[in-house]
């Protein structure tokens, strides 16, 4: 590949990805009619006092990943924050960019994602490009990197720095992976500076990633983190931005996933979107509503909450209303599935027929609801051709 001189723009074209290998963790994950995977909360977060397993220890979350795995997931990945003392409902968050990392050698199978605030801290794109693939390695190709921008000034300023202007944010993240797609690529050394800041002199990393790169994923809303997912990520993360219940979702969806899909192909590129459900399910619909009553009967007042007084310049969620109009759950996920196996399939083809990819399953409690959907929820998704 040739080098780009000093400030001359990064040519993407030229950019190996793991969907240009037919036999890497992502193009056989997405054999798969839809993506299955799980949402882990690696944070002390009280919604309910409802009794739950969960615990935002990793040996409970690095168990659960290897439980998804065993039930065929494709997916795991959880958020991360940078939030002050009392920012959290407890003390304890891990930081996902590491848990998952280190998940890499208890699986075989499922594909990780750690989250990275990208523009956070010191981080240099050798680091960043190092560790990927190393982790790559490790993980034989199934890590990957949940690209986060940074939506609250609070975090940015914990780190030493006022925060960012939204767009411009995505235009320093976007020169970043061009940086990091060529150290990825590169076989000789590399010499930059950009436009934004990034500077490197005789660069170079190796070992190489063994599919082209690690796996990125964007979760966003705006125009500006649109256009960037559309241009560098394998998947898209989304929310519906009128609301949890399904059925606003199922109305709402359709036409933003046709824009990022347009979007992608613009730029010569393919995406798939993801999107981030609770489900709550039992046998009958009386036991159903039972359970949710239960979770939502207990509901903590202001939890998870603390985090939600700081300033957020996030688009996605602009103008959302707390929990749904169908139910009031509010308790996670961006959108909530509530019902009977069968009625959880029908939504969940619904949304498929809506245009979504996958889905990143949140449960109220991890092990006993995943043990659930696997035994009665995932025959019967493969009954419906949504899994092989």
């Amino acid at each position: 590949m040739a080098q780009p001189h000093v400030n001359e723009p990064i040519e993407r074209a030229a950019f190996p990805a793991p969907l240009d290998f037919a036999d890497s963790p992502l193009s056989k994950a997405l054999e798969q009619p839809l993506l299955l995977g799980v949402f882990l909360n690696m944070q002390d977060i009280r919604l309910t006092s409802h009794p739950t397993s969960n615990t935002w220890t990793f040996d409970y979350n690095a168990k659960i990943v290897q439980q998804a795995e065993a039930l065929g997931f494709d997916l795991a990945f959880s958020r991360t924050q940078w939030l002050p003392k009392g920012g959290y409902d407890g003390e304890a968050s891990l930081d996902s960019f590491i848990a998952l990392g280190a998940m890499a050698a208890i699986t075989h199978r499922i594909i990780l994602v750690s989250t990275i605030h990208v523009l956070y801290g010191p981080l240099h794109p050798l680091h960043i490009a190092k560790y990927g693939a190393t982790l790559d390695h490790i993980a034989k190709g199934r890590w990957g990197i949940n690209i986060v921008t940074g939506h609250r000034p609070i975090e940015h300023e914990m780190f030493g720095h006022p925060q960012i202007e939204h767009d411009q944010r995505y235009e320093l993240t976007g020169e970043l992976f061009d940086v990091l797609n060529t150290l990825w690529s590169s076989n000789e050394n590399f010499t930059y500076e950009g436009r934004h800041g990034w500077r490197i002199k005789d660069g170079y990393i190796t070992p190489k990633p063994l599919f082209g790169r690690p796996v990125l994923v964007t979760a966003t809303g705006s125009e500006a983190g649109i256009d960037f997912a559309a241009s560098h990520s394998d998947l898209v993360f989304i929310t519906n931005s009128s609301g949890a219940g399904i059925r606003e979702t199922l109305e709402d969806i359709p036409a933003h996933v046709q824009n990022i899909k347009a979007r992608a192909r613009a730029f010569g590129r393919e995406v798939r979107t993801i999107i981030n459900p609770i489900i709550v399910s039992r046998d009958t619909e009386a036991q159903t509503r039972e359970y949710l009553e239960a979770i939502i009967g207990n509901k903590i007042p202001g939890a998870f909450g603390n985090h939600k007084a700081y300033a957020s310049d996030a688009h996605a969620w602009r103008g959302r209303a707390d929990g749904s109009r169908n139910t009031g759950l509010g308790l996670g996920g961006n959108i909530e599935i509530v019902g009977t196996p069968e009625q959880v399939v029908e939504q969940l083809v619904a949304l498929k027929a809506a245009g979504i990819d996958g889905v990143q399953l949140n449960f109220h409690d991890f092990a006993v609801d995943l043990a659930y959907f696997g035994e009665r929820i995932l025959p019967l998704l493969k009954q419906a051709g949504l899994r092989l």
